[in-house]
């Protein structure tokens, strides 16, 4: 699979240098970012999901996704070939606040964030944001489009978020191959500017 911009040849007479790209796929919970994951890796991901129990109750708020049954409670892994030595290694984060102190360990050595964003629960995307900006590490915010869920003008979407104009705002359905392949190359080509 080759993404767009990294199709360049490996080098005549040299050596190839293997090379891994961290990514994390962070946002609220039961925005998607399993789903993400799962839907762009080559390899089986790895979940680390477990059910919902009694104990998540007063504590998760599941207004929006009652239908969820389980919640990622270390991480989600995943892996994107982009050429002969270059590899795409995705985190998914957990969304919930009691899992937080993971998002630290998973955001050593990252060259960028996804902040997987669903409109019916905007909020829940802020302490991403924050995050993510106080961390001064390259994002970008892909809103989930879910079925049945009311489409947003971009621009009044980055207004809610408080985002400024450089960081890219595109709208995903993390089901879909392609839209989640675009998303990444808009990350990688805005974490590289970036630097």
């Amino acid at each position: 699979m080759e993404f767009a911009g990294f199709d360049r040849p490996r080098p005549s007479g040299g050596t190839l240098t293997a090379t891994a790209l961290k990514i994390l796929v962070a946002g609220g919970f039961g925005v998607g970012k399993t789903t993400m994951v799962g839907t762009i890796s080559e390899i089986r991901p790895l979940h680390t999901e477990e059910l919902l129990s009694d104990r998540g109750v007063g504590v998760d708020d599941i207004s929006g996704v009652e239908t969820k049954i389980a919640t990622t409670v270390a991480l989600d892994f995943g892996r994107i070939t982009i050429r002969d030595g270059l590899w795409l290694y995705l985190f998914g984060t957990p969304g919930q606040d009691r899992f937080w102190f993971m998002w630290e360990e998973l955001a050593l050595g990252a060259l960028g964030a996804v902040v997987l964003v669903d409109t019916r629960r905007l909020q829940d995307c802020f302490p991403a944001v924050d995050y993510f900006e106080k961390l001064k590490l390259p994002f970008v915010v892909a809103v989930n489009c879910f079925d049945g869920a009311r489409r947003h003008d971009s621009a009044k979407v980055r207004r809610a978020l408080g985002l400024d104009e450089s960081t890219p705002l595109i709208m995903c359905d993390a089901r879909d191959r392609a839209s989640v392949k675009e998303v990444l190359t808009t990350l990688v080509t805005h974490s590289m500017s970036s630097r």
